[in-house]
């Protein structure tokens, strides 16, 4: 990982799954990361507003690349939406739109330049898998992960553009470098039925138990996700889809950083995992958690 990055932590990290912050700023404390929080960030818009007024989600996030250039430091965010949407945004800008959108910016006395690069804490973990593995002091070798892409890590490709989104390796990668055994997991790739919860019920809480489902068959002690959406839908929703659907599954889910948080030995206090909705006694009664 870098040493230094401008982070964006984003809606659902400041407030409904303030546990994802708390483990990540632990991970970086382990890892001597300094994350700066991107002074007068604001909500990248989560895909719904581009759908509505995609002018307005381009300013925003025009908005927020420029304040964070001001920190000189690549973008990093903990959230799979996030990244999309602020590498969608910089896609255009880079492409075209610079000038454009510049002249909204102009009025907060803002610049877009285009000089900081937007990641995301899967990547920056997944680039250097040595000095992750080395980082351990509690190898997670008693523990089968189902591990959870979700949409928005991995696609669109020309956007996401770290690896190949049919066959991704990177959170393989990570969880045999925490010493985890990853479950064979057939729902890795899908979506979670977060954007959709609202709009199609039904369907989302059917999506959500087919996963959860999933992993349980595939004896899965946990669903890890590096996305906070996914967390929160199959870990909020978990109950409500099984009473929808009548699929009696019932499987934690954690954050990537709240994992890889417990195999730097870092407490499950400091990882906030009490927050999670889904009790973690399956990962105490195999000596985490």
């Amino acid at each position: 990982m870098e040493k230094r990055y401008a982070f964006f932590p984003g809606c659902v990290l400041f407030k409904a799954a303030a546990e994802a912050q708390t483990a990540i700023k632990a991970v970086a404390g382990a890892f001597d990361v300094e994350l700066v929080e991107i002074p007068g960030w604001s909500c990248c818009g989560a895909s719904h507003v581009q759908d509505l007024e995609p002018l307005s989600g381009l300013v925003a996030n025009a908005r927020n690349l420029a304040l964070a250039e001001r920190i000189g430091a690549p973008v990093l965010t903990a959230c799979s939406t996030c990244a999309l949407m602020l590498r969608q945004a910089k896609a255009e800008l880079d492409n075209g739109r610079k000038d454009e959108i510049n002249a909204f910016l102009k009025v907060g006395q803002l610049t877009y330049n285009g000089t900081s690069q937007v990641t995301m804490l899967l990547w920056e973990l997944a680039k250097d898998i040595p000095g992750l593995k080395a980082k351990v002091k509690k190898p997670l070798s008693a523990l089968r992960v189902a591990a959870f892409y979700g949409c928005h890590s991995i696609r669109p490709q020309a956007i996401m553009d770290f690896e190949d989104s049919r066959v991704p390796k990177s959170f393989e990668s990570i969880l045999a470098a925490l010493g985890a055994t990853p479950a064979p997991f057939a729902k890795r790739l899908d979506c979670c039925g977060f954007h959709a919860v609202y709009p199609a019920e039904s369907d989302a809480l059917k999506m959500t138990s087919e996963i959860v489902d999933c992993a349980a068959k595939a004896d899965a002690h946990c669903v890890v996700t590096p996305c906070p959406l996914c967390q929160m839908q199959l870990d909020m929703y978990q109950d409500s889809a099984a009473k929808a659907t009548g699929i009696k599954a019932r499987v934690p889910v954690l954050h990537l950083q709240q994992l890889v948080g417990l195999a730097l030995g870092i407490p499950a206090r400091e990882l906030g995992l009490e927050r999670n909705i889904v009790e973690t006694d399956a990962l105490k009664s195999i000596g985490f958690a």
